[in-house]
């Protein structure tokens, strides 16, 4: 069974930094795409970065800011997020998967990032 836990995230203030933590389950990250998404208030979900097999990407929107990487000894993927603006606040969510949340095999439990002074 896939699951990913994460943690991480909280309340920080503009230009501020988080990061966040995605654990994996009875499978190992490297075997599958990881993905980051988020939901803002009243906004659709969101896909902001993928961990694949080819390398770590991310949405135009914070290209720049935020880094994903993988840690294969721990099984883990991180999000780095620098450079926050309040517009990221928002629910951000690991996945089993990436970018299209149809497609989404497992989804973490979700963490709030609040950006505010």
């Amino acid at each position: 069974q896939l699951q990913v836990v994460q943690s991480g995230g909280g309340l920080v203030q503009p230009g501020g930094s988080l990061r966040l933590s995605c654990a994996a389950s009875g499978f190992f990250v490297g075997d599958f795409a990881i993905g980051w998404f988020r939901q803002a208030p009243g906004k659709e979900r969101e896909g902001v970065a993928c961990m694949s097999s080819s390398g770590g990407l991310t949405a135009d929107s914070v290209k720049g800011r935020f880094t994903i990487s993988r840690d294969n000894v721990n099984n883990t993927v991180y999000l780095q997020m620098n450079n926050l603006k309040p517009e990221d606040t928002a629910v951000y969510y690991c996945a089993v998967e990436c970018w299209i949340a149809t497609l989404v095999d497992a989804w973490g439990q979700g963490t709030q990032v609040t950006v505010s002074s």
